[in-house]
């Protein structure tokens, strides 16, 4: 448990989440840019003009749409030297002397995990020296259920964005290159739905809902609170967000559209793969800072699927309208 303890501290150092945030846009960019590549790469030649037009939609939208939202972690280099340079004055000259190095070189850099362990080593000894390692690199809190529902809500509409402008830019590319993209519209608005409800929104809600729930009987432990929204995660969104999606699909997108096919949509290893973004919500539901940054990315994933229309069951059945 210490050592565990030891690396979330060196996750959520301020200046590393800061340096990590400042790098998303490029990373994001810079992946969809090099899987773009290899699409239109793979594609058949007579095919690669508009197939990198399509991509370049989507993939742009989805990028821009996934940024909107990110929050910038606060890193304050003028607080924390002052922080430091306080306790360095006050504390116990034989620690000074142990940690002031490592203390000096947190003022403008990240800490290395044997720096941190060795900051818990000597600070955690004393009563001012725990306030201090806590001020120099905060530990998660037990959020507030009128706290939960906000995050809840700036979450889900997080991962909204990106799937509309997925759509967006998938409809968008249709009609520059293809005569018939009136009947690609279904498949991009059912995939959409399916990868907010399922991959997305109902898995916030059941994180959310299991949160309150604990919040409610006082359940305090860290471990305890994110194995139950683990549990709402599962309950709510991996096993009935699949249901959920593909009735309104069938019922509500295809009547909308006149149209009947591909109206299902089965689990897949990619969208199991996707529910990382859930780990990523208990995370930040939980406290944990370090993961935040990292959500443009995985709900751009979501956003790209929706754009390209993607659906792993074609069946023109027209009874499925019924």
């Amino acid at each position: 448990m210490k050592v565990l303890r030891i690396a979330g501290k060196y996750l959520d150092q301020p200046k590393l989440v800061s340096d990590f945030a400042d790098k998303v846009p490029l990373l994001l960019t810079t992946g969809m840019g090099l899987h773009g590549a290899k699409e239109v790469y793979h594609a058949p030649k007579e095919k690669r003009k508009d197939t990198l037009i399509k991509l370049m939609s989507v993939l742009s939208l989805t990028a821009v749409s996934s940024l909107l939202l990110r929050r910038k972690p606060d890193f304050n280099k003028a607080k924390q030297t002052a922080l430091i340079d306080n306790f360095i004055k006050t504390a116990d000259k034989n620690v000074v002397e142990k940690i002031g190095s490592t203390l000096e070189k947190a003022k403008n850099n990240i800490l290395s995990f044997n720096e941190i362990k060795l900051l818990d080593k000597h600070l955690n000894k004393t009563k001012e020296g725990k306030k201090f390692f806590n001020k120099l690199i905060p530990e998660p809190e037990n959020i507030s259920s009128a706290e939960i529902f906000k995050e809840i809500k700036w979450l889900s509409l997080m991962g909204f964005l990106p799937v509309v402008g997925g759509v967006t830019g998938g409809i968008i590319g249709d009609v520059a290159t293809d005569k018939n993209w009136k009947s690609k519209i279904p498949d991009k608005v059912k995939e959409g739905a399916y990868q907010f409800l399922a991959n997305i929104f109902l898995c916030n809600v059941g994180a959310g809902t299991a949160l309150g729930i604990l919040e409610k009987f006082n359940i305090k432990s860290k471990s305890a609170r994110a194995a139950g929204m683990t549990a709402g995660i599962i309950t709510t969104g991996i096993v009935g967000g699949n249901f959920i999606a593909n009735y309104i699909g069938k019922k509500c997108i295809d009547p909308l559209f006149k149209n009947c096919s591909a109206s299902g949509r089965k689990p897949e290893a990619l969208d199991v793969g996707l529910h990382v973004d859930d780990i990523a919500t208990v995370a930040v539901l939980s406290g944990l800072k370090w993961i935040e940054p990292a959500l443009p990315i995985l709900y751009s994933i979501s956003g790209y699927r929706a754009g390209i229309g993607y659906r792993n069951i074609q069946n023109a059945n027209k009874n499925d309208c019924k």
